[in-house]
């Protein structure tokens, strides 16, 4: 009977830890879920590498293309300009500008979750927009 008790006291215990440490765990993206964070890493990642092969197209032909010549011409090594939901558009905005915006559909009416607009320009600055 002594030993059920401790059973019970250490699984109490253990369910406290588990409660307070892994529940309570940050996210980077106020307002997302921690499985939302993984999913919105990928896309940040993906941000960078668009920007990353934009510019290197504006170094070599001076001018500003579109995802689908970015991934046709093998600058970019994307398959398919989304992740997660994510879709991604260029927007050249004259000479060596740009900038890559990664939207989401809106969340469903009253829905907690939330996806925010991300978006990286020519100056490789990566932000939450709206």
């Amino acid at each position: 009977m002594k030993s059920l008790a401790y059973l019970l006291v250490a699984l109490g215990v253990a369910y406290f830890f588990y409660q307070y440490y892994m529940k309570g765990m940050p996210t980077s993206t106020p307002g997302t879920a921690a499985t939302q964070e993984i999913s919105l890493s990928g896309v940040r990642s993906d941000l960078l590498q668009i920007a990353q092969a934009e510019r290197d197209n504006i170094a070599l032909n001076s001018n500003c293309s579109s995802m689908a010549e970015l991934i046709s011409s093998g600058a970019l090594k994307l398959v398919q300009p989304e992740r997660a939901g994510y879709v991604y558009e260029i927007t050249c905005k004259g000479g060596a500008e740009f900038q890559v915006t990664a939207r989401h559909a809106p969340a469903p009416q009253g829905s907690s979750i939330r996806y925010p607009v991300l978006a990286i320009d020519s100056s490789m600055q990566l932000q939450e927009i709206q």
